[in-house]
């Protein structure tokens, strides 16, 4: 728990602070009317990239930021949420943010993802699905995914970006 021990006395400097009492009311309807699905590398932390604070966007990380089937429920599940008990509330936008040199591109590689899915049981062409190798590409292809889901409310704008992490900037690609 070595790595912890700076991160918990981070922790209790938080808590000394007002962050917490200026989160939204209602979980699923955060401050900023937003929901970012991106890729879990340290390099893109919305929160950073973004100048996102505690309550302002729903946080949605895998690996490649990809739309999976959960991804897909969570998203629908809030969708449902919204409907049902605050139909009142503004919809929310949900911005789909893949990234340069992602890591999920070496599910593009056979003798890994064939390897990886032996261990786990897993289905190597699922895995194969998942690699972000053109970022703009399977940005294009998550952000029509989720634009067909019918159990996303149509009044949720999805817009779709890649992060370049060489320069830092996004880019809206659909």
């Amino acid at each position: 728990m070595k790595h912890m021990d700076t991160l918990l006395e981070r922790n209790r400097a938080f808590a000394r602070t007002d962050a917490k009492d200026r989160v939204p009311a209602v979980p699923f309807i955060p401050n900023r009317q937003l929901v970012v699905l991106t890729c879990i590398d340290p390099r893109v932390d919305p929160a950073q990239v973004l100048g996102l604070e505690l309550g302002d966007a729903i946080v949605v990380r895998n690996v490649g930021g990809r739309v999976t089937a959960s991804v897909l429920r969570d998203l629908e599940w809030i969708s449902h949420l919204h409907r049902e008990k605050t139909p009142e509330a503004d919809w929310f936008d949900i911005a789909v943010v893949h990234h340069t040199d992602c890591g999920s591109a070496l599910f593009a590689d056979e003798t890994l993802r064939e390897q990886f899915a032996r261990l786990g049981h897993h289905d190597s062409v699922e895995l194969a699905e998942l690699a972000v190798v053109d970022p703009a590409k399977t940005v294009a292809a998550d952000v029509e995914t989720l634009r067909a889901a019918p159990l996303l409310d149509p009044a949720s704008a999805v817009t779709g970006y890649v992060y370049d992490v060489a320069t830092g900037l996004l880019t809206e690609v659909v």
